[in-house]
């Protein structure tokens, strides 16, 4: 029996996500959302790409939660996009009611799924999730490590001139102006970039991952990031449905590791067929532990506006 992803929201990110996931033939895919005829419309285009990209996957869209009836994954990307001079902390009230919304149906169709949420501001839709689903931590997790890891090895990647195959890096905290990249975590070829960049240069680019989402907002004035943000998740979404036991970045809820507890913060897990199973604590230096801690209180200070 072939799995089944349901991707919620059939906006930019949606639809690229289920495109990413359609020639990966990963599964089959039901991508839905309010607006009539959108889902169908986009869901059909992919159909008709199979011939010319030789991919099998079945693609339906749907305005009824009926129709993603046990699914194993749920990718959550509905949601208002980010305008010019918006924060993310913005979005949070109308978007808190979007996910409550979703994330009730999801749990009525499909009670054994594994939620991916991407709907900004992230770590705390991710409560909202969690708090609605009343599904265990391991099945409720975040894109957003991903996105700022892969944002941050690009611009080493730009800055070095070298492939971006070749460079690993991590991405600790909060999706936002307070996340944490670690630059001694970050390698070319196994070489850690504070040996190959010089720390002015470095700092830059750590302002730059930063602000990345806030660049793409300003420059198309109309929308936010779609092709990375959707690439990332089906990552996330493959690592999963293939079991991999990929070591990635993503939002992950927090008992205790890295001193931080009852919250949702990017950090290292490994992903398998469970979801998250098992969160890695990385040696991570005082002055890290600061910085993240201070990415986790300013993730709180949004959470504690959560009222359901």
């Amino acid at each position: 029996m072939k799995s089944k992803i349901t991707i919620v929201g059939a906006g930019n990110v949606g639809a690229t996500a289920a495109h990413w996931a359609a020639e990966k033939e990963l599964a089959d895919i039901v991508l839905t959302d309010v607006i009539e005829g959108m889902p169908q419309g986009k869901a059909l285009d992919l159909m008709e790409t199979r011939p010319v990209e030789d991919f099998d996957t079945s693609i339906i869209g749907s305005n009824d939660y009926k129709d993603t009836a046990n699914s194993d994954i749920v990718v959550i990307t509905a949601g208002l996009a980010r305008k010019p001079g918006m924060s993310r902390d913005e979005l949070f009230e109308a978007n808190k009611n979007i996910v409550q919304e979703v994330t009730t149906e999801i749990v009525k169709h499909s009670p054994n799924a594994i939620l991916i949420v991407v709907t900004n501001p992230l770590d705390s839709m991710c409560h909202v999730a969690k708090m609605v689903s009343k599904f265990p931590k391991h099945r409720v997790m975040g894109m957003a490590g991903i996105l700022d890891t892969a944002r941050f090895r690009c611009f080493v990647s730009m800055e070095l001139k070298v492939s971006v195959e070749d460079i690993q890096a991590m991405v600790l905290g909060g999706h936002g102006d307070s996340m944490v990249p670690l630059p001694r975590y970050t390698t070319v070829a196994g070489v850690p970039i504070t040996q190959l960049i010089s720390k002015e240069r470095i700092d830059a680019i750590v302002e730059r991952t930063r602000k990345a989402g806030g660049e793409i907002v300003a420059l198309l004035k109309t929308g936010s990031a779609y092709y990375s943000p959707s690439a990332a998740v089906i990552q996330m979404v493959e690592a999963i449905l293939k079991d991999k036991k990929r070591i990635l970045p993503c939002a992950a809820y927090l008992e205790g590791e890295y001193g931080i507890k009852d919250l949702y913060v990017g950090v290292p897990v490994k992903l398998g067929a469970k979801g998250i199973e098992e969160v890695i604590e990385l040696d991570i230096t005082n002055e890290e532990k600061a910085a993240l801690q201070q990415s986790a209180e300013a993730i709180r200070g949004i959470v504690e506006q959560i009222k359901l």
